[in-house]
């Protein structure tokens, strides 16, 4: 098992990039702790965007660095048909574009046509890779990758999803 850091150490990652924060999210439910009481509200049927406080302290970290000229963009791949997680996670959508960051959307078939991966990972400023590791309880930790070859193959991968990823806008449209 590869060495993970958690905690401050991933959060970090956040504070300390220059430009760029880019997000391949590839799993059709997660098990964060902290999106289990607000999961739930929503299938009780409380709208999702009358209560954020859960994704508040995330919504500012993107204004914030969006505000100073920093770049926030994920594209989400898209289980057919949508697991219950994702049509909640559809109906967050909206609040992270409203905070700056940029969302597009892949259907599973089609990231399977690209070839690209099946775990999650972000990208920092086109040099540093945080592969995520989860468990049964969430997100377990991140595997950091500098090796230029490696986050040459990942930089690969990003280019591909986000060209041929639909924006959040024009895919709810349809």
């Amino acid at each position: 098992m590869p060495e993970l850091i958690s905690g401050e150490a991933f959060g970090a990652l956040f504070r300390e990039f220059e430009s760029s924060a880019w997000r391949w999210e590839a799993q059709g439910t997660y098990n964060q702790p902290d999106e289990v009481e607000p999961w739930q509200r929503w299938r009780d049927g409380v709208p999702v965007l009358d209560d954020l406080a859960w994704l508040r302290s995330w919504l500012d970290d993107i204004r914030a660095a969006t505000e100073v000229g920093k770049v926030f963009q994920r594209v989400r791949l898209l289980t057919e048909p949508l697991t219950e997680y994702l049509r909640w996670q559809m109906e967050v959508t909206p609040a992270n574009i409203d905070a700056g960051e940029e969302i597009r959307l892949l259907t599973q078939a089609e990231a399977s046509k690209l070839a690209l991966p099946e775990h999650d990972f972000w990208i920092f400023d086109h040099v540093r890779v945080a592969v995520l590791h989860y468990g049964p309880g969430g997100l377990t930790g991140a595997e950091i990758v500098t090796e230029p070859a490696t986050v040459a193959r990942y930089e690969q991968w990003r280019k591909i999803a986000w060209a041929e990823a639909v924006s959040y806008e024009d895919f709810v449209k349809t």
